[in-house]
């Protein structure tokens, strides 16, 4: 049955891992979809979108590719010119366009308090190369992070946050695959990273098919069922 839906392929964002979207991916098991959890390198967004891109060109039939925070910005980079991409699913995330970066679009609007949160760390890369890596501090991350999560797994997901590169939050995209290839937007009304007015925003340019859940940016942990359903809807409409 797997064979005659398209594969689902899911990008993780900055300050989590693929295991963030571990109740989606139940979800659409459920309903016989092929799932892949690409692991997001966090390293800067040509070398992330790259290596997403060889993953999903690996994959034979239609893909439908859904991203998560900086993960939009991924997967916008990474779907341009893949004739097996049907659909882009953007879960509280980027859609930036041309030469946008996420620092850029985060601060388009009030509302995002991610800045305060930061805790930068200054780590040397094979070959003697430094960069800054960025965590979100432990005892924040619930409320900035993962508000509407319960505690004990905001507190798992707060130990277990992958760091993005400071320097992959400000690279501009290349041009956006959302131009061409039909979009879903979940707007995470609650979201303190990217403020929901910078969401629909970035949803209305590109003319997406929009929904409005009431959850914190965390919404694939929260609220899986809803992300699950918006994915499944952007998969039938494209079969």
């Amino acid at each position: 049955m797997s064979a005659q839906k398209p594969t689902i392929v899911l990008v993780h964002g900055a300050f989590a891992d693929s295991s963030s979207w571990n109740g989606v991916i139940e979800r659409l098991q459920s309903h016989d979809y092929p799932v892949v959890a690409a692991s997001n390198p966090l390293r800067g967004l040509a070398t992330d979108s790259t290596y997403v891109r060889q993953l999903v060109a690996s994959i034979d039939g239609p893909v439908v590719l859904a991203g998560h925070s900086y993960g939009g910005s991924v997967i916008s980079n990474a779907a341009t010119g893949l004739d097996n991409v049907k659909a882009l699913v953007f879960v509280a995330a980027f859609l930036p366009d041309e030469g946008e970066s996420a620092v850029a679009l985060s601060g388009k609007f009030p509302g995002s308090t991610l800045g305060e949160t930061l805790q930068p760390v200054a780590v040397t890369q094979p070959g003697g190369v430094e960069v800054v890596d960025l965590y979100i501090d432990r005892s924040k991350f619930p409320q900035q992070f993962a508000a509407d999560v319960p505690e004990g797994t905001a507190a798992v997901m707060a130990a277990t946050q992958r760091p993005v590169a400071d320097a992959a939050l400000a690279e501009g995209a290349s041009a956006p695959a959302w131009r061409n290839v039909p979009s879903w937007v979940l707007v995470a009304t609650e979201d303190r990273n990217i403020p929901a007015r910078a969401q629909t925003f970035m949803a209305e340019r590109a003319r997406a098919t929009v929904v409005n859940v009431s959850a914190s940016h965390a919404v694939s942990v929260a609220r899986p069922g809803e992300v699950a359903r918006l994915i499944d809807e952007a998969a039938r409409a494209t079969s």
